[in-house]
């Protein structure tokens, strides 16, 4: 990931309300404007503003995801869910990957007229875009901020297919847009659903909705005419992988009008798999072996685990009627890539 793209926006006040904050700026964002605000939802967080100088940014050859082009308008995210992947992204702004991720996010405040002057530029060739790939667009931010709405204007307004993945509901708000893109592109729209234990979520994925919430909004989407498939990750060992608690939430996708679920399970890259297992051995001490065996080789649970996961998710999927997307308008969402080559790693 690169930064040295960014710099500070002018100091206009925006958004309205917020007071200046005085907490040290990353060494990496020396002249970024931060910012606190005074509401109960954004407590204890702060918000660095820059101008990005590009935003369409393209996935290094060596990633084994589905999509080569993606938008991110933040970094760092309130979601704060222990496992998040991206976490490692905040060492290169000289932030850590725990609690600074989790409350110093990184704002590109022209999200949206760079997306419209890139989609302009001449060697753009209208390449599909994946949003919601790194860190979650529709996160609490967002409805402060409002980046997304000039971000799918432009994509609509260029004809641009373009992809969304997330866990928030916020994407409802921009409905209407997307209705709009749908029109005249491809809209891909998906949810990721991990699992649907309350208690779980609250520990694990305290910033975040709640399942309930999120497959709502899945209902309230696929009413409006998408196709909406769910991620279903990550899936937790020891916590989310019994038969019960997958039965349970491929039920629930296939109730709110999903058209497809992909498992994924668990992978814990550096940054995220030290805070994982902070929060493992503090919450669930007893799975802690249990954890040092299945990533005792690197990031990846062994390939015999994932299949087998795969497996008992695609019977449940069967039972509900629910099956992969196998192509139209359906982004198709990644599979759990192959585990490198092997490194050890400590977990605690």
């Amino acid at each position: 990931m690169r930064w040295e793209n960014l710099s500070a926006p002018p100091d206009e006040g925006h958004p309205d309300g917020p007071a200046p904050a005085t907490p040290p700026l990353p060494l990496a964002l020396p002249g970024a404007v931060a910012r606190t605000f005074d509401t109960p939802g954004f407590a204890g967080m702060t918000f660095y503003e820059v101008r990005a100088k590009s935003i369409i940014n393209r996935v290094p050859g060596t990633s084994q995801v589905p999509f080569e082009w993606t938008i991110n308008p933040y970094r760092g995210c309130s979601h704060a869910c222990k496992y998040c992947f991206a976490r490692n992204t905040h060492t290169y702004l000289d932030l850590d990957a725990g609690a600074d991720f989790d409350r110093k996010v990184i704002v590109k405040v022209n999200a949206g007229e760079l997306v419209r002057r890139e989609l302009a530029a001449p060697r753009w060739r209208g390449a599909h875009v994946a949003m919601g790939t790194n860190v979650d667009c529709y996160q609490r931010a967002e409805g402060r901020y409002r980046l997304m709405p000039p971000i799918i204007e432009a994509l609509r307004d260029f004809a641009n297919p373009f992809s969304i993945l997330t866990k928030g509901t916020l994407i409802l708000r921009d409905l209407p847009l997307l209705r709009q893109a749908a029109a005249v592109t491809r809209v891909g729209v998906s949810y990721s659903v991990g699992f649907v234990d309350e208690a779980l979520w609250r520990t694990v994925e305290p910033g975040t909705p709640s399942p309930r919430r999120r497959l709502d909004a899945v209902r309230q989407l696929t009413d409006a005419g998408f196709d909406v498939g769910v991620l279903m990750a990550p899936i937790l060992p020891g916590l989310s992988d019994s038969d019960e608690s997958i039965e349970a939430t491929v039920s629930a996708i296939a109730a709110a009008g999903a058209t497809s679920v992909t498992p994924l399970a668990l992978h814990l890259r550096p940054g995220a798999r030290e805070w994982y297992a902070h929060w493992l051995a503090r919450e669930y001490p007893h799975l802690v072996p249990r954890y040092r065996q299945l990533y005792r080789s690197g990031a990846y649970a062994p390939q015999a685990y994932q299949r087998e996961l795969t497996a008992r998710v695609r019977m449940a999927a069967r039972r509900h009627g629910l099956h992969r997307a196998e192509g139209g308008d359906q982004r198709r969402l990644p599979q759990a890539p192959p585990p490198p080559a092997a490194e050890q790693l400590s977990l605690l």
